[in-house]
Order: structure tokens, then C-alpha cells, then sequence
């Protein structure tokens, strides 16, 4: 052996043991020196990257700074660089997989194509993703770092039989590798109302490798679903630590303070994400909520529109669902500043994306009531409620423009609610709110309506408070009309990562 050799590897030895011994300041030196020391050590580069132990940007910059060109041949130097690029974050910027030229003939290689679907993932396109992973699963059913992709990808497509399936094969072939107990767990906590189940066995993940990410982040999400913050925030916290480099469970935490209200917590862990991935949409998304929280509604909209441009980079048109929820908010925020042609068309994508959304249909209701287009609030609102009958926001405001469709109401009085709606049908429930809302003189009246929960899961959330048109009619439509609204609602769910980091 040469020095250099040995040299290598006491050093990756060395960083080994710092790594058992949880110093991973320590560990990440030792394996950064086993590297440099021969570049063809891509046992240090995979534990680097496979536990997160760089940023993206020192990804890149141990990546630029290796002697390939001292101790490769010009052949082996682009390999090299490319082979060691395709283990580097895909996750911190929707982007494409290029392969160069010169290794044409790797494109049918297994590594090569689970960094392809990776891509894909990280874009949100699981159908794609699963195409593929599906595709490493047949030629070799347990691929190491194909399976977490696949899982996760599973785990978003809904495809609870063949996770099953998956897991018991891995269970009884691998009851040592975290990644068994790990599809287990992922298993319980997607069929829903068994959360404990799913924390026992991601628990048994964690136990077998500690540093074992994608298990931390789960197990987090298995209290989130159940709205048990502290909990979630400490399996958060405990991933944060074992992953200096990796965003998401800054972004995790961040989410959880905004869910408790507290937003300044939640700005600084959402600060300390985008220092560390600046360019994920789903971190700049959730500084807009933020802003949008704190009334800052221009800075809202900035970090919509950029968020939206990142996503727009890998194709002209925003086609995936997951992103509905920024399209919304984008309404929303057009909506505060007036730009309410914009609104529409934003909500009106949102849309396309997610066609029976009572949110969305409320939202549109609400710009039409706004700009005095009260038939269409009316269709709009009426529509709301057909897909969400205790939609309170929808009722109320479906009364307010009845009222101003009407116009003098006082021809009205003594008038069955009946004989006003006859158009519509509405349940019981519905009837007997607008009847409240209505039937009394309008004239004599305030309304003052409190926090409304708009989604049975309590994320979605509208803040209104209005007050009743006074005799003044010299007053503008607009001020009339205007109810506060707090769309913290449409948070992303950012489970875009979720079960594979």
C-alpha cells in the first residue's frame, strides 16, 4: 500500500469513530482529508452525503476542490465529477438530471436512474419517480438507495398494498436494516389512525442507525398528524441535529411554531432553512405565509412570485397539485392589494389543479362580492357549500350578498327566506343560518364574526370580522364589503420530502 492509501485510510477509519461517537464536526474533517486524499474513496463522499453532514453549497465546494485532475486521467475526471454530482442534494431546487456525453452508456445504469427519479421526486413528479423506481425494483428488488425514493414515492401515490407488501419482504429478508422498519412505519402512519403503531416501528429505524434521517422526519410527522407539537418539534429537533446539512427539519419546525401562532419562532427556523437551501420553493412559500400573517402583504407576494418562478424553471406551466396551496395564497395576496383580475386567475389555476376545493370556490366568491359581480359571489358561495355544507364562512357570506343582490331589503320584510332562495337548495342547517342572517332588518344590525375553522384538519383557517353597511351610501363597495381574512389557511403541507431525505 502507499501512504497516501494508508493515510486514507486511517482517516476514514478515524472519521468512523467520531461519527459512533457523535461528534460530527469531527467526523465530516476526518472524512473530507480521507477524500482528499484519494478521490476515489467514494465511501467517505457517500457518508457525507447520505448523512447530511454538508450544506449544498459545501456540497459543491468539496466537490470543486477535489485533485481529480492530480490523481485521475482526463477520462476518469468527468466521470468522476459526474458520478460524485449525482450523490450531491436534489431536494434544495427543482432542477433536471443532464448526463454528459462522454458517458452516454450509463443511462441504463441502476445509480444513474435512482438519481434521475430522485429528480423527479424532488420536482413532485411521483408518477414519473415511480415509473422508474419501479423500473430498479424489478432488475434488482433491494437497491439500497433506491428503496427510500420508492417508499416515499409510494407513500405520496397512495399505494398502501403494494407498501405492504414491500415492507413484509423487507422485514423478513432485512430485519436489521432500518430501512425494513422504516417502510413499516411509513405503512402505519399512511393508512391513517395508526400513529402508534408507526412510531413503535420507525422508533426500532432509529434504533438500528441513529443517523438514520428519514426515520426522525416520519417519526415528527407521526405527531404533527395528531396536532402534538412539543413532540413533533423534538423528533424535528433531534433530525436537525443528526443532519447539519439538510433543510427540511428546520423547515418541519418552523411549520409547527406557525400552527401554534407563534410567528416569530417560526420566521427564524424558516430564516435558518433558506440559509441553508435558498432556492426550495417550499421554504420560500412558508416565508410568505409569514409575511402574509404579519400584514406585510407586498413581501408576501414577493416570496410567492418567486417561489412560483423556481417551480416554472423545469417547465413553462405549474402542473402538480402540491402546489395548489401557493396559488391560492398568490389570490389571496393579489386579493389584500387590490389586483383582483390577478386573484381570480390565480385562484382560478388553483383550480385546474385541484377542481373541488370548497376553499377555492369560497375564495372566488369572495373577489366577485368584492368587486360587486354579487350573482356570481352568489353561484360561487352556492357552490362552496355543495362541497362543504358547514362551510361557515360560505353561509355568512352567501347571506351578505343575497342582501346586497336584493337591494332595498325593507320590500322584503315579513317575505319567507323560501320565496328569496327558491333557486336553491339548501339543507336545514343551511336554511336556519340564513334565515338569522337575514330575516332581521339589516338596517338595525352589526356583524362581527369570529375565527371560522374552514378544514376539519384545523390548518385551514379564516380570520373575518365585519361590520354591516351603514344608511351612508356615499361610502365605497369596497369598504363596505371588505372582511379581513387571514389565509394562514392554505399552508403547504410540505410532505414533498417527507419519507425520503
Amino acid at each position: 500500500l502507499s501512504k497516501d492509501s494508508t493515510r486514507n485510510s486511517i482517516c476514514l477509519l478515524r472519521g468512523k469513530i467520531y461519527d459512533a461517537l457523535d461528534n460530527r464536526t469531527l467526523a465530516t474533517y476526518s472524512y473530507k482529508e480521507a477524500l482528499k486524499l484519494d478521490v476515489y474513496c467514494f465511501e467517505a463522499f457517500d457518508l457525507l452525503t447520505s448523512h447530511h453532514m454538508l450544506t449544498a453549497q459545501e456540497e459543491k465546494e468539496l466537490l470543486e476542490s477535489l485533485p481529480l485532475s492530480r490523481q485521475c486521467t482526463e477520462e476518469e475526471q468527468e466521470l468522476l465529477h459526474f458520478l460524485f454530482e449525482n450523490k450531491l442534494k436534489k431536494y434544495n431546487k427543482p432542477s433536471e438530471t443532464l448526463i454528459p456525453e462522454s458517458v452516454d452508456g450509463l443511462q441504463e445504469n441502476l445509480d444513474v436512474v435512482v438519481s434521475l427519479a430522485e429528480r423527479h421526486y424532488y420536482n413532485c413528479d411521483f408518477k414519473m419517480c415511480y415509473k422508474l423506481t419501479s423500473v430498479v425494483m424489478e432488475k434488482d428488488p433491494f437497491h439500497a438507495n433506491c428503496l427510500p425514493v420508492h417508499i416515499g414515492t409510494l407513500v405520496e401515490l397512495n399505494k398502501a398494498n403494494e407498501l405492504f407488501y414491500l415492507s413484509h419482504k423487507l422485514v423478513d429478508l432485512y430485519p436489521n436494516n432500518p430501512v425494513s422498519w422504516f417502510a413499516v412505519g411509513c405503512y402505519y402512519l399512511m393508512v391513517g389512525h395508526k400513529n402508534e403503531h408507526a412510531r413503535r416501528y420507525l422508533s426500532k429505524a432509529t434504533t438500528l442507525e441513529r443517523t438514520y434521517g428519514p426515520a426522525w422526519i416520519a417519526y415528527g410527522h407521526s405527531f404533527a398528524v395528531e396536532s402534538e407539537h412539543d413532540q413533533a418539534m423534538a423528533a424535528y429537533f433531534t433530525a436537525a441535529q443528526l443532519m447539519k446539512g439538510c433543510h427540511l427539519p428546520m423547515l418541519y419546525i418552523g411549520l409547527e411554531y406557525g400552527l401554534t401562532n407563534n410567528s416569530k419562532l417560526a420566521e427564524r427556523f424558516f430564516s435558518q432553512a433558506l440559509s441553508i437551501a435558498p432556492e426550495d420553493p417550499f421554504v420560500m412559500h412558508e416565508v410568505g405565509v409569514v409575511a402574509f400573517q404579519n400584514g406585510d402583504w407586498k413581501t408576501a407576494e414577493k416570496w410567492f412570485l418567486d417561489a412560483l418562478e423556481k417551480i416554472k424553471a423545469i417547465g413553462n406551466e405549474v402542473t402538480v397539485d402540491k402546489w395548489e396551496p401557493l396559488l391560492n395564497n398568490l389570490g389571496h395576496v393579489c386579493r389584500k392589494l387590490k389586483k383582483y383580475e390577478e386573484a381570480l386567475e390565480y385562484h382560478r389555476q388553483a383550480l385546474v389543479l385541484i377542481p373541488q376545493n370548497a376553499s377555492t370556490y369560497s375564495a372566488i366568491g369572495y373577489i366577485h362580492s368584492l368587486m360587486g359581480n354579487f350573482e356570481s359571489a352568489i353561484d360561487y358561495f352556492h357552490t362552496a357549500l355543495g362541497l362543504r355544507r358547514d362551510d361557515t364562512f360560505s353561509v355568512t357570506m352567501l347571506g351578505h350578498c343575497i342582501e346586497m343582490y336584493i337591494g332595498d331589503s325593507e320590500a322584503y320584510i315579513g317575505t319567507e327566506i323560501k320565496d328569496k332562495l327558491r333557486c336553491y337548495d339548501f339543507d336545514v342547517h343551511t336554511m336556519k343560518t340564513l334565515k338569522n342572517i337575514i330575516s332581521p332588518p339589516w338596517d338595525f344590525r352589526e356583524f362581527d364574526i369570529e375565527r371560522q375553522t374552514l378544514d376539519e384538519s384545523g390548518i385551514v383557517t379564516l380570520e373575518t370580522s365585519h361590520q354591516r353597511k351603514s344608511t351612508d351610501t356615499s361610502r365605497p363597495l369596497e369598504e363596505t364589503f371588505e372582511i379581513e381574512m387571514n389565509e394562514s389557511d392554505m399552508m403547504l403541507e410540505t410532505s414533498m420530502s417527507d419519507h425520503s431525505t
